[in-house]
């Protein structure tokens, strides 16, 4: 019996070590301006995000692959919104303990997408995934965030984010930030959502009252 209580112990312990996915927020001041730094990372993908938490003014995203060496986080970025005024493309961060664990309940999603395509009147239109002219969105414990990037120029075009849940095939954001509309931030939006053959279609109405039908797949 203590033998089996041990394998049990030591499964769990290995599940929850191996379990990499997490969401912290920390704030920064800046004269009268509370800055919100928000982390979002999985077993080999990291972004942090800050935007103005009186204004809602979106400062700043970066994010990619990263490797772990001890507390420190050592990234290789795909996008950086900022990189026409600081050209950086990899970054070290260590981790700190003023980083609030905020990660919520983990729902249906979760992971990494890439934008496969659209469906319009019908007929499915689909991208080329290998070109690096990408919109990604993350999904990890109860937080989202996308980002239309390209890998090669760091040509950045857009992110948003912030909560999410999902419940009787509907999908539900609460819009926190957003690079190209501040006025965004607090709108809900749902959507209708199915996997099929491994797709996420995504269906319902874009922020500015648009309908749109999107297919997403996992990125590894």
């Amino acid at each position: 019996m203590k033998n089996i209580i041990l394998i049990i112990t030591m499964l769990l312990f290995c599940n929850i070590s191996l379990s990499q996915d997490e969401v912290y927020s920390y704030e920064d001041q800046n004269g009268n301006n509370t800055i919100i730094n928000r982390i979002i990372k999985d077993n080999n993908y990291f972004i942090i995000t800050s935007y103005e938490k009186n204004s809602n003014k979106f400062l700043k995203t970066i994010g990619g692959f990263y490797k772990k060496e001890g507390n420190k986080y050592i990234i290789d970025l795909e996008f950086n919104s900022n990189y026409k005024n600081d050209s950086i493309s990899k970054v070290e961060m260590n981790y700190q303990s003023s980083w609030e664990k905020i990660s919520l309940k983990e729902n249906d999603l979760q992971g990494k997408w890439l934008m496969l395509g659209r469906v319009r009147d019908g007929k499915r239109q689909l991208r080329n995934l290998q070109r690096p002219r990408k919109t990604m969105k993350v999904l990890i414990n109860g937080y989202f965030q996308w980002i239309a990037f390209n890998s090669e120029t760091f040509q950045f075009s857009g992110s948003g984010g912030g909560k999410y849940l999902t419940v009787n095939g509907k999908y539900i954001e609460q819009i926190e930030y957003f690079s190209r509309d501040n006025t965004r931030v607090g709108v809900s939006l749902d959507f209708d959502y199915i996997i099929k053959n491994e797709e996420w279609n995504h269906k319902g109405y874009s922020s500015k009252g648009d309908p749109m039908h999107e297919i997403w797949t996992k990125r590894k």
